[in-house]
């Protein structure tokens, strides 16, 4: 488990707030959740809400839906599918990354303390920042590209057997857990592409379909872009979808290999 690193933009100075379960609550629960909200000028801050999960949903997300509604309406963080599809919830619970939407709470023994992903930049509360994110994933044109005109009328095919080596690429859903478990992309994220990025470059490098693989190559061959990959394996232990991306990214190394061979 990859240890917590503050993001980037922050460090906790400010005095939190307590906000206590009601009275009478039987099985109580405290969440210890970083605050940060640019616009007051205030320091970073932990609050913590005492929650009654007799009156809660089972999740980590159905809790922080609760204490929106009911506690503290300033409360900020992504959320969209809550079914581990769509990857906005993600952040870092009990000091691993994963999906709120996914992560059972009582998984989770004490106090859950939740923040926003590591070394990412926050816009507010539970909310980083993923410009950087996906203009690195634009800038291996996750499309197919091709040069042979199409077959008339129709798409273009492939074998099952080639269908078969995309299984385990395709189902990622760019949440960046991975990434933002990783020490390289944390120290060197400005130029090291990170797992979640290079998982979704062999992607296509990957696919029968795609037809230009010498080009993508010479894209990654770089000191930073794809070699700062050190295989700590923290990716794969983050990956709610339980994908391999240091597989991946070996896979790369090895088609850079076999072409110079």
């Amino acid at each position: 488990m990859a240890e917590f690193t503050l993001p980037k933009n922050s460090r906790i100075t400010g005095k939190g707030r307590v906000h206590k379960a009601p009275a009478g609550a039987q099985r109580v629960k405290s969440f210890k959740i970083y605050r940060y909200d640019p616009d007051t000028g205030e320091n970073p801050r932990y609050d913590t809400f005492e929650i009654d999960l007799d009156d809660c949903g089972p999740m980590v997300l159905d809790a922080l839906i609760k204490i929106k509604a009911e506690h503290d309406p300033s409360l900020t963080f992504r959320r969209s599918c809550r079914e581990g599809i769509c990857g906005s919830c993600s952040m870092n619970m009990d000091g691993k990354n994963g999906l709120a939407c996914t992560t059972a709470i009582e998984d989770i023994k004490g106090e859950l303390r939740i923040t926003p992903l590591p070394a990412m930049d926050v816009i507010k509360d539970l909310v980083p920042d993923f410009t950087h994110f996906y203009a690195q994933y634009a800038s291996v044109k996750p499309w197919l590209q091709t040069v042979t005109p199409p077959p008339a009328g129709k798409e273009r095919l492939q074998s099952p057997e080639d269908r078969a080596k995309l299984d385990g690429l395709y189902e990622c859903i760019l949440c960046a857990c991975c990434s933002t478990s990783c020490p390289s992309y944390w120290w060197n994220s400005d130029k090291f592409l990170g797992p979640a990025i290079l998982l979704q470059a062999y992607r296509f490098l990957a696919d029968s379909r795609d037809e230009m693989t010498g080009e993508r190559l010479d894209e990654l061959e770089d000191p930073f872009r794809l070699y700062r990959c050190h295989t700590i394996m923290n990716c794969a232990n983050a990956c709610p979808k339980g994908l391999s991306p240091a597989k991946a990214i070996a896979e790369i190394k090895k088609m850079e290999v076999e072409r110079i061979i």
